[in-house]
Formats: structure tokens, sequence, C-alpha cells
């Protein structure tokens, strides 16, 4: 059995749960237990203090864990990083006054900056020879500059509202981070056999995540043309409809290209074009 560590709340906690869903793997938290057992899959699963699932993870504790980026790099465990999850995105980013001149990270020297990551903080002044006094505190940094704590904060930020909320702006990005997989570097065999199907399993749910199935009809004059913009994934189901001249063309195209794709296969003639999600998509 594989014992996970995921966030007990906060902002990784509910989208972990439902990437062990999508997986097939049955969890159970009712009454806000610490731990629990799937009931379909060899795993167990703790809910711990995101700051404190490298830890765990490093000392054999948890087998594996779910934690931001930030916190893996932060912590500065010895942990191994298995896979992006693709859920959680932020960034950890320098923000001074607003209306305050930045023109580089030199603006820095001297300054006092508040932050829940010292370490980060801490290595990029020092890579960029900057020296600054550093002053660690939990919660609310976006306030310190605002009480005269500090000249500028180091913080997680998302959609940056909060920073101008603050009268804060971004000057400096530190690491772009995301939820992730970690492992303790010392599994056996039986549970590196476990690990390999769940992360097949995470495979097919993250394929299907970023694939949309579309069907439409299209006219046999066109259809050539309309077959090289949708290479699926080895190459278009094609059937003919009931009428003449027609047929039906299934495929499956990323998110990404989805918009640009969509138009030239109306530009091409086709018609009657319908999106589906996909559920798990095995490869």
């Amino acid at each position: 059995m594989l014992k996970l560590a995921i966030q007990k709340s906060g902002r990784l906690h509910e989208d972990s749960m439902n990437l062990l869903r999508e997986c097939g793997i049955a969890i159970s938290n009712g009454g806000n237990k610490l731990k629990t057992e799937a009931s379909n899959f060899p795993l167990q699963v703790f809910f711990l203090r995101d700051d404190d699932i490298p830890q765990y993870v490093e000392d054999g504790v948890a087998d594996m864990g779910i934690v931001g980026e930030n916190v893996v790099y932060e912590k500065d465990r010895s942990v191994k990083i298995v896979e992006q999850l693709g859920f959680g995105s932020c960034r950890l980013s320098i923000a001074v006054v607003r209306g305050e001149q930045y023109n580089d990270i030199q603006s820095l020297e001297g300054k006092r900056i508040a932050t829940s990551y010292p370490f980060l903080t801490r290595q990029h002044l020092e890579k960029n020879k900057v020296n600054a006094d550093i002053h660690e505190i939990s919660g609310s940094v976006e306030i310190a500059p605002g009480i005269g704590l500090s000249d500028a904060i180091c913080d997680l930020v998302s959609s940056g509202s909060t920073l101008l909320t603050n009268g804060l702006k971004e000057v400096e990005t530190i690491l772009y981070s995301q939820a992730v997989l970690i492992r303790n570097k010392a599994l056996d065999a039986a549970q590196q056999e476990i690990l390999d199907k769940l992360l097949f399993r995470i495979h097919a749910v993250k394929k299907a995540n970023n694939n949309k199935y579309i069907l439409l009809n299209a006219p046999n004059d066109k259809l050539q043309e309309i077959i090289g913009l949708l290479p699926g994934m080895k190459s278009p189901t094609v059937l003919p409809l009931a009428e003449e001249g027609w047929s039906s063309v299934h495929s499956v195209l990323s998110e990404d290209e989805f918009w640009d794709k969509i138009e030239r296969l109306k530009a091409a003639g086709a018609q009657g074009i319908l999106v589906v999600p996909i559920e798990k998509m095995v490869m």
C-alpha cells in the first residue's frame, strides 16, 4: 500500500480530492478524519498542513504527497517531483508599493521585504547580489508595507487582485508554481508498481482534460481538406452519412488549438459541429 499526503484544507485540497475521484479512487473524509484508506485502490491518504508534507515524505511517513511547487522548493527537502498536476497555478512574486519607482531588482538594495518564503526570497536576492532585510511572517503578508513593517513583500500571486486592493504592484517573479506529486526517494519495488498504476491513471485524466472530442458533418468534396485539419490521436474516424455526398468525421482536438481549428473547419465547409468532453483518454 502507498501512503499519500494531501492538504487537509486550503487551495489544493479540493482539486487533489477531485483528481483522486477522476482516477477512479474512492476516498472518504467523513468527519474530518486525518487518515483514511481508499476502498478500491491500495492507497492510504493523510490530510496534513501543506508546509509539513515535504518533511513527511522525506522522512518516509508518507510515500507521496500532493503539494505546491513553491512549498517543495521553500522547504528544500530531499524529495523527488514525479508529476506536475496542472492545477493550483500561481507565482511567487515580489511586490512594492504602487507609485514607487522600480527599475530592476537592484532597487531592492537595503529594503525590508516581508515574506512567508524566506528561503526562496533570500536565494533570489543572493543570486542577484542584492542585500535586503528579510522579515519572515505568516499570513496577511500583503498588509506589511501599509503598516510600516516592510518596503516590499514576496508572496504568492494568482490574479493580482489582492495586491491591487492593498496598494501594491507586482515587479519581480521568482517562481511559477503549480501542484505537483512528490515521492520519497526510497520506494521499494511493490510501492513503485502501485505508483506506476496511479501515474497511468493521472496521465489519462490530464490528457482528457486537455482535449475535446468533436463530431462534425463534412461534404465529401471538402473531406480531405477537413481531415487535414484534424489529426486526432492517430487519424480522424470517417463514416458515411445516410445523405449521399456527406460524411461524419470524429476526432480529438487539444484545448490549446481548439478555437483556431473550429474556425478553420467552419471555413472549410464543416457543419453540425458537436463538442463533447472526454472523461478519460488512454494512449
